[in-house]
């Protein structure tokens, strides 16, 4: 029996966008490392909306330390999507993401996943507790620890 996939009500912020052209493969879908930059941007995009991230000239960057993603349903060009973004994990000096992309409207995820940032200090690139503000903008995103997808 295959697993539940993660429904769109478990998600509190979502980032829409739209599969390009490029991201299919020969088969007629979007090829599967494809996702990894979906969750990427929306993870990023999410931290440079809410003014936290400076990616040219923050004091702390995030390192992408580990990932995963399981694959529920095809997507393809030119699908809208929305992909969904939650915390599930605020650590010491990391945070794990839990993303699922959404073809625009439907309940089910097609893909889900993770994604763990490492936080550092960007001139020593050692672990560095989160700071107070990034704890703080990441507040509305968290999800209780062991709450079903």
């Amino acid at each position: 029996m295959p697993a539940p996939r993660a429904r769109r009500t478990s998600f509190p912020h979502f980032l829409p966008l739209t599969t390009r052209w490029m991201d299919n493969d020969v088969y007629g879908h979007v090829n599967n490392v494809q996702y990894y930059s979906y969750f990427d941007t929306a993870v990023n995009h999410f931290l440079i909306g809410s003014g936290w991230l400076d990616i040219h000239h923050g004091s702390v960057v995030g390192l992408v330390v580990e990932t995963r993603c399981t694959y529920h349903a095809s997507v393809a060009f030119p699908d809208a999507l929305e992909i969904g973004l939650r915390v599930e994990r605020l650590g010491n000096s990391s945070v794990r993401y839990g993303i699922a992309v959404f073809r625009q409207g439907e309940e089910e995820a097609a893909a889900e996943g993770y994604f763990v940032h490492v936080y550092v200090d960007r001139q020593s690139n050692k672990p560095m507790p989160l700071p107070a503000d990034l704890r703080a903008v990441l507040a509305p995103l968290v999800v209780p620890e062991g709450e079903p997808a």
